[in-house]
């Protein structure tokens, strides 16, 4: 039998077809397996940007691989094709600063027992529910040194959790236990007392801190909050040493304080973050404290430094003496029974009095104010909730919450920049914007929140991931428990 030799200048065009094919394939030309071109919103970007009307992006997977106006977009035959036309699409939200797990949302109750990964998964998915697609926890139940040679053996919940991509969940981020002088820090429930580091000494700070940083926590959350004076708090040596050493590992420091004289010497030692306005307590930010913060900034000293205002209680509790609309809307009653909608806000609210509503008015204002000063000195304003505590709405607060930053005085397209883009940096998670690269989370809109802020929470669709978040099933899951409770 005689073998048949090909000329070389075929088998090189042999080659030269498969090859041009497989790129033809690659380039987008042919269908990708979970390939969804969405089109027809208008597009809120997150980055600031004007909105794209008329839009389209494509999800592959997890991932946004293109984005622009309906029509311009390279779609290959057989993509599949999702028409939003008459919708609003914006990034989904991320909250910085949750103490999530401790809830008990059934009862209306919290406490340190309750925290397991069932209620975790709970919490998150009721954040997913509201649009929400990262959160980070702060003052979480983990394993630490007890600083006397032992341990507290609370086990590794946050920190397996955050390793999960948990379907109908928002991603979890851990700043771990947090530091504070014994007794004084969380509140809400004696149960939570003990969680931090409990210090009072310069050893035990950088001792706490040592320990803390093998948790890898987004940043190293500290109280220095005297409680309207009842409890000794963390004292500037203390402060500074845990800042010190922190940075040491090259880890971010967040911190809840209260009063001026703190607050400047917290932002000399370096600190990056505020979990509340840092300023308080019906003191004003003065000229000292704007020039620091424009001094560090200035001189690239750790220059990323931000707050989570938290102002949601504050700006509701302006509206006493009234029934907000918010109290009977229906995202709410998804997530909380009408019962203890009533008994947390709704008959509190109703029964303050003129002079209680003007004082309420009067703190929201100074803070407010406060955090304004702070932002044009070059703050950066980011989103979280303090939720997880009792009377404090997981997930809708994070609705709340951008209505609390336009009411201080943002425009609904910085609040929402904010709450996406902005704050997803400092959660260090691959969100906040709709752009090519980023993760495919985003809520689908029946109006636009950047004609009234409030339309956030009109959510008709949850992407998260690429994946459309099954809110029926997790609603009917909750009316369950709530039906069960009642009888």
């Amino acid at each position: 039998m005689h073998r048949v030799r090909m000329p070389f200048y075929v088998l090189a065009l042999a080659f030269l077809l498969l090859g041009s094919a497989w790129l033809w394939r690659v380039d987008g030309q042919t269908a990708q397996p979970g390939a969804t071109v969405f089109e027809g919103a208008r597009l809120i970007t997150g980055d600031g940007s004007a909105p794209i009307e008329n839009s389209a992006f494509m999800v592959v997977g997890n991932t946004f691989t293109q984005v622009g106006r309906r029509g311009t977009l390279n779609v290959p035959p057989g993509t599949a094709h999702v028409d939003l036309t008459g919708k609003t699409v914006m990034p989904a939200l991320v909250d910085l600063h949750g103490h999530f797990g401790f809830q008990n949302v059934v009862e209306g109750t919290m406490s340190k027992a309750f925290y397991t990964r069932e209620n975790l998964i709970d919490h998150l998915e009721r954040l997913a529910y509201s649009g929400v697609g990262a959160a980070v926890g702060v003052g979480d139940l983990e394993d630490r040194s007890d600083l006397h040679g032992g341990r507290t053996h609370w086990g590794d919940v946050p920190l397996r959790v955050r390793q999960e991509v948990i379907p109908n969940a928002a991603i979890f981020r851990t700043a771990g236990t947090g530091i504070a002088w014994p007794g004084s820090g969380p509140q809400g429930d004696p149960s939570r007392v003990d969680v931090p580091y409990a210090v009072s000494t310069v050893e035990e700070a950088r001792k706490a801190v040592q320990d803390y940083v093998l948790m890898k926590p987004e940043f190293i959350k500290i109280w220095v909050d005297d409680r309207g004076g009842t409890k000794k708090t963390l004292t500037p040596p203390l402060y500074r040493a845990i800042a010190d050493e922190a940075h040491k590992h090259n880890v971010p420091v967040g911190v809840h304080n209260v009063t001026l004289a703190n607050a400047k010497e917290l932002m000399r030692a370096g600190v990056e973050g505020w979990l509340h306005v840092p300023v308080r307590g019906a003191e004003a930010v003065d000229d000292e404290l704007i020039g620091i913060v424009k001094q560090r900034i200035a001189r690239n000293d750790r220059p990323n430094i931000w707050m989570t205002p938290a102002l949601i209680t504050a700006w509701m509790d302006t509206q006493g003496g009234t029934r907000p609309a918010w109290l009977d809307d229906p995202l709410l009653r998804d997530l909380y029974s009408r019962d203890m909608i009533e008994e947390h806000w709704g008959r509190p609210l109703a029964k303050r009095t003129p002079q209680e509503v003007a004082t309420a008015r009067r703190d929201f204002e100074l803070q407010a104010s406060n955090a304004m000063k702070l932002r044009a000195a070059g703050m950066r304003i980011v989103s979280g909730t303090d939720t997880g505590q009792t009377r404090f709405w997981i997930g809708y607060f994070n609705h709340l919450d951008l209505e609390s930053m336009v009411g201080m005085g943002m425009t609904p397209a910085e609040a929402i920049v904010a709450a996406t883009r902005d704050s997803a940096k400092i959660a260090r998670v691959n969100a906040g914007v709709v752009a090519t690269g980023k993760s495919a989370d985003f809520i689908v809109l029946d109006a636009n929140p950047l004609e009234k802020i409030g339309n956030s929470r009109r959510i008709s669709q949850v992407y998260l991931r690429g994946q459309k978040v099954d809110r029926d099933a997790l609603k009917a899951k909750w009316q369950a428990e709530q039906s069960r409770k009642a009888k």
